[in-house]
């Protein structure tokens, strides 16, 4: 028997001061079973970065020729590609080719490597490359609960995220910019 994802509800109180975005998200989040807590808040804290009418989580890794988020035009055409971790340079090369705007979000402790070993090769494309630290992903990953209200003010490269019981910062670094 298949093992089940988990599904989480979040209510995210946003405030994107850089872009003059304010909204109230309801996400549900399915966590894959092979996905970590720190994986799932990175794909969170990803959306609440783009926040757009029709930006939606995708099946992820579930279906391997799909982003982990994507927003689509109004005639079903896509319009950004959302990759978390540590995708190939072969997967985001033929994103750009399908989506005008593609961003990857690095985040786990073998980050530095892979950006290491594949900087020449993504200099080549037009995708933006934000590197998530890890302690900070982990701290948010501690603020889990299977239905959450969140707090998310993003200022900067910052987001300062607050939940019922803590409160976490993130900041990320811009290793490239399309």
């Amino acid at each position: 028997m298949a093992l089940k994802p988990t599904i989480y509800k979040l209510k995210i109180t946003l405030a994107d001061t850089d872009r003059d975005y304010y909204d109230t998200l309801n996400l549900t989040v399915a966590q894959h079973p092979s996905e970590t807590l720190e994986r799932m808040m990175a794909r969170v804290l990803a959306f609440c970065l783009n926040a757009q009418e029709y930006l939606v989580f995708t099946k992820g890794l579930c279906a391997v020729e799909e982003p982990d988020i994507w927003a689509r035009t109004l005639d079903d055409r896509l319009s950004l590609w959302i990759d978390v971790g540590e995708p190939t340079v072969d997967r985001i090369r033929k994103a750009t080719r399908i989506s005008p705007a593609v961003k990857i979000y690095s985040f786990n402790s073998k980050s530095d490597t892979w950006w290491a070993q594949g900087r020449a090769k993504f200099n080549e494309l037009p995708v933006s490359v934000l590197q998530l630290p890890w302690g900070s992903i982990q701290a948010l990953a501690a603020l889990v609960k299977r239905s959450m209200n969140l707090s998310v003010t993003i200022t900067g490269d910052t987001a300062y995220v607050a939940a019922e019981h803590a409160e976490c910062e993130v900041s990320w670094v811009s290793l490239q910019a399309a």
